[in-house]
């Protein structure tokens, strides 16, 4: 072992042996692919770097050698194509293993990587395009996003170029055929550390997606996500559930995984089932896990004891509440405590429970040693212990590695967010006495009802635990007397029906489980949510047609 992360973070710990602080020592021309990877395989290039497998039985293993020769080939084999430094270059693989050697061929190239979930319609395509000035897309075969790319390309001019991963289409680039002929070895390219290296389409719930962009830094900042968070070591097999369109899957796939010289596990599945990824995590001997909680919620409908999780040593959530009897029921069954931690698109894990500390259930945590985060209220002074205000990392003495360099090309959309010293993350939490964050939602999505400030993730937390609800969004309803009321929206689980005696018993047990002001006075029974395109539930359209 290198121990490679020691070059690249100063720490220093408490006598519990918890984190204190710690500096990154970063070089100038820091470059992940060319430092981590790269070095990892220069010295032990029989190193394991991944494991992959899908539900049709087939299996790879990756060594860090094996990235090295792959990476090198398909940077190439790209630069033939014309790829160039700078260049914006959109990646929509799923879970197949070609992202790996793609993203780390763009890093040595110093192409730009916008990674891409596979729901993109025509319409969202063109918008990605022309905004960022795609210039080659590399897109998997599978499902219908290659023939969305081809009905929205007579919209898109700066796109010179499509490559298909796993199929064969017209007009299209041959992946594998064109890696394999490419020539191995790759001299490097100079990068600076404060290049643009990754591009996120961040989409909100009004108005397009914002771009955040990252420069070559974000990858080595996500050491802190991989090491006192997920806890991960060079012995450690890690399994981040995460599609490689969403920035989770760089949090837990990649970035900081690697830097601890890890093992990554990889699932290409596309319908989750939880006896199915408990089954992996039974054969594979996976160490340590990352995923939602309702993930953790729907591996407890199982038979857990069936299962051999005895090399399970660490577990770690984000994206959604936790609930305490999830926390406690996994901790039960497991003996493991689910970490929960938070973050943004724009930003590496920022408050958490990091490894070694006591977990509150359902508490984001402590914020973690690198950024300065504060809550303050609408005035923007800090808020007292107990009250609720938006999250915020300020900005005035240094910016911390991990903080996006700029919303792309829209420099008053980054203003909006980021002015006079301070990132406004747009969400809301409280402290408690002892320094722990408890989430709220988002600043548009707080209800004011009767002078209380209700947050919509609590209840829909509470509503999760019912066995009637799939999933539910709550919104606040203009009334006269009140200001506004709760609503919730809900779809229900296949076995229950939209009655009002069910209306009636789901308002009950909102009551029973918290305070009893929060309860929502209307429900409705819907079939779906409106959603993005990348998933978040679209509370605003929601309360738009509230209000016609």
């Amino acid at each position: 072992m290198l121990n490679l992360n020691l070059r690249y973070i100063k720490e220093e710990y408490n006598a519990d042996g918890t984190i204190k602080s710690y500096e990154f020592v970063c070089p100038e021309n820091f470059n992940f692919a060319y430092d981590v990877v790269d070095e990892i395989a220069a010295h032990e290039p029989d190193k394991k770097a991944m494991i992959w497998c899908n539900p049709e039985g087939e299996e790879h293993t990756f060594t860090y050698g094996d990235l090295k020769r792959l990476s090198d080939k398909t940077a190439n084999m790209l630069l033939k194509k014309g790829v160039q430094k700078g260049d914006m270059v959109m990646v929509v693989l799923k879970r197949h293993w070609q992202f790996w050697q793609t993203i780390l061929a763009l890093h040595k190239i110093g192409a730009i990587i916008i990674p891409a979930t596979f729901m993109l319609k025509p319409h969202d395509v063109v918008y990605r395009c022309n905004a960022a000035g795609v210039k080659y897309i590399i897109c998997t075969g599978a499902g219908d996003t290659a023939a969305s790319i081809d009905e929205a390309l007579g919209e898109c001019p700066t796109v010179l170029g499509r490559m298909m991963v796993n199929g064969s289409r017209d007009g299209w680039d041959d992946f594998a055929a064109d890696v394999e002929a490419a020539p191995e070895g790759f001299p490097r390219i100079e990068t600076h550390k404060d290049d643009p290296m990754i591009l996120y389409f961040s989409s909100g719930t009004t108005g397009n997606p914002k771009m955040a962009l990252h420069p070559h830094t974000y990858a080595l900042a996500h050491l802190t996500t991989a090491k006192y968070w997920h806890k991960v070591s060079g012995h450690s097999l890690h399994f981040t559930i995460a599609d490689t369109g969403w920035g989770k899957a760089v949090w837990g796939k990649l970035y900081g995984q690697m830097l601890m010289e890890a093992c990554i596990f990889t699932y290409d599945f596309d319908k989750f089932s939880g006896a199915d990824i408990l089954e992996k995590l039974d054969k594979y001997k996976i160490t340590s896990l990352c995923c939602p909680p309702t993930m953790f919620r729907l591996f407890l409908l199982e038979d857990i004891q069936k299962y051999d999780l005895s090399h399970l040593e660490y577990c770690t959530i984000a994206g959604e509440a936790l609930q305490p009897e999830v926390f406690n029921k996994w901790k039960e069954l497991t003996g493991i405590a689910l970490m929960e931690g938070f973050g943004q698109t724009e930003t590496t894990v920022t408050i958490a429970n990091l490894f070694g500390t006591t977990p509150k259930p359902g508490s984001m945590g402590k914020p973690v040693p690198h950024y300065d985060i504060d809550i303050i209220d609408e005035d923007g002074g800090s808020v007292v212990t107990g009250q609720t205000g938006e999250i915020v990392i300020r900005t005035d003495k240094s910016i911390p590695l991990g903080l996006f360099s700029e919303y792309y090309a829209e420099p008053h959309r980054t203003k909006e967010v980021w002015s006079d010293g301070v990132y406004h993350t747009g969400d809301t939490a409280w402290k408690d006495e002892d320094g722990y964050f408890w989430y709220v939602g988002r600043t548009d999505d707080v209800i004011k009802a009767s002078g209380y400030r209700i947050g919509p993730f609590e209840i829909e937390s509470v509503l999760a635990t019912h066995p009637a609800v799939l999933e539910s969004a709550v919104t606040g309803v203009p009334d006269p007397t009140r200001g506004n009321i709760v609503k919730a929206t809900i779809v229900l689980t296949k076995d229950y029906r939209p009655l009002e005696e069910l209306k009636k018993e789901l308002q009950e047990y909102v009551k029973k489980e918290t305070a009893p002001y929060k309860y929502p006075r209307i429900i409705d029974f819907v079939d779906a949510l409106p959603k993005t395109v990348n998933g978040k539930i679209r509370r605003a359209q929601i309360r738009q047609s509230d209000s016609q």
